[in-house]
């Protein structure tokens, strides 16, 4: 495991001990919660991709400024929670609820969108001694084979595809 890969899912885990230890809910999303179902890494990653609440983003930010991590200038902290420590980027989109309880995209262009239903339902994912909860393998697969017609001017990547096919491989009969 080269080193960049193993200060990710350190990451992981400190993001993980971050938010429990504040009482503020995450869920990996991408490829790492892509590799974290299969159990295994698959390919090498850019960042760490998480959910969390709206709601719980300053608070979320403050404890992981408090253990050394930095705000990424580059991303306003109203659509999105970028920071970085040394090598190692974790990006958090936001969650909120609309008034009927489901869960909607929470911020920037898209807020108030709905979002699969039992996205969040899922069990923790694990790479060996790693933990993290994840959004639901279906969720990750459509939002991976949705991207292009969300965003036409983000087509599907080549990663996208091989992604979505390892996952069906596994977990759709």
């Amino acid at each position: 495991m080269d080193g960049l890969v193993r200060r990710q899912l350190e990451s992981v885990d400190e993001v993980v001990e971050a938010a429990g230890a504040a009482g503020i809910e995450v869920w990996l999303r991408g490829g790492w919660a892509m590799d974290f179902h299969l159990g295994r890494v698959t390919r090498p990653h850019v960042d760490v991709d998480w959910y969390c609440w709206r709601a719980d983003a300053d608070q979320l930010a403050a404890s992981l400024t408090g253990r050394g991590w930095r705000p990424d200038p580059r991303m306003p902290a109203e659509v999105q929670l970028d920071l970085f420590r040394g090598d190692v980027e974790v990006s958090f989109a936001y969650l909120a609820r609309d008034a009927g309880g489901q869960v909607t995209v929470g911020a920037g262009p898209w807020a108030g969108t709905r979002l699969p239903t039992g996205m969040l339902d899922g069990p923790p994912g694990r790479i060996g001694s790693h933990t993290a909860p994840v959004i639901s393998v279906a969720a990750q697969i459509e939002f991976k084979e949705m991207f292009p017609v969300w965003m036409p001017e983000r087509p599907r990547r080549p990663k996208d595809a091989d992604d979505v096919a390892r996952l069906r491989a596994s977990f759709i009969a």
